[in-house]
């Protein structure tokens, strides 16, 4: 799928290229053509496309993306203790198991696809606490929107409702993850973090993640609260 955006993504550099070409030579109308041409084989490549081919591969990219997270969190957490920040250590611990849930929740839908699970070899840098905030909201960013967003219209493209399910909780809870490390940068730039949240609460179904308190169902997956994962030690 990655693969199919950059191409598709290039043509359309490569059509801006030849339009500002024919108006500097021609200065005519030209271009509408040639756009329009450009565009039918475009669209046309897109269409070809097997939508179950395409939604297996979204979610073997899905299950590396968050396993990947799983461990790099958890690398952040301990990250944060050792410079002395355990409330935002705390915070990405909690993350850490958010994702191990999404990512189960991924394979699950692979098994069902019949797809081998690879093993997963995470890469990752840890930096300073400062950058690995930032690099986790740009990372929550993307997956809210623009991966998940796409990866869950091509599960209902597919018809693969279960698939649909398991994008849908992820992309939900990433843009709270996202809430959360954008509040936690302001915090530690501001020398306030000792005031972030000291507990959380995790969703088993979803990963939903909850600071200092939570309702009596979870707000994603309507899971019973008594079944939830607490998080408060490192």
């Amino acid at each position: 799928m990655k693969k199919s955006i950059i191409l598709f993504t290039l043509g359309f550099a490569f059509l801006g290229i030849i339009l500002q070409s024919c108006t500097e030579k021609t200065g005519s109308s030209d271009e509408e053509k040639v756009a329009k041409e450009m565009e039918k084989d475009s669209t046309a490549n897109v269409e070809k496309q097997d939508p179950q081919k395409v939604i297996i591969q979204n979610m073997h990219d899905a299950y590396k993306g968050e396993t990947t997270a799983h461990f790099k969190y958890a690398a952040y957490s301990k990250k944060a203790a050792e410079e002395g920040h355990p409330e935002i250590a705390l915070l990405f611990k909690a993350a850490s198991g958010a994702e191990l849930i999404h990512a189960n929740n991924h394979k699950v839908i692979l098994m069902r696809m019949r797809e081998s699970i690879p093993e997963i070899t995470p890469e990752f840098t840890v930096k300073s606490t400062t950058e690995n905030l930032k690099e986790a909201i740009d990372g929550e960013s993307y997956e809210y929107n623009k991966m998940y967003p796409e990866f869950i219209k091509n599960a209902n493209t597919a018809g693969d409702y279960m698939a649909q399910i398991s994008l849908t909780y992820a992309y939900k809870v990433e843009k709270k993850h996202r809430d959360f490390y954008i509040a936690a940068l302001a915090s530690l730039e501001a020398g306030t973090d000792k005031s972030l949240a000291k507990i959380y609460y995790l969703c088993p179904t979803c990963g939903n993640t909850y600071a200092t308190t939570a309702p009596s169902r979870c707000e994603i997956s309507m899971t019973d609260s008594k079944l939830f994962i607490k998080v408060d030690k490192l």
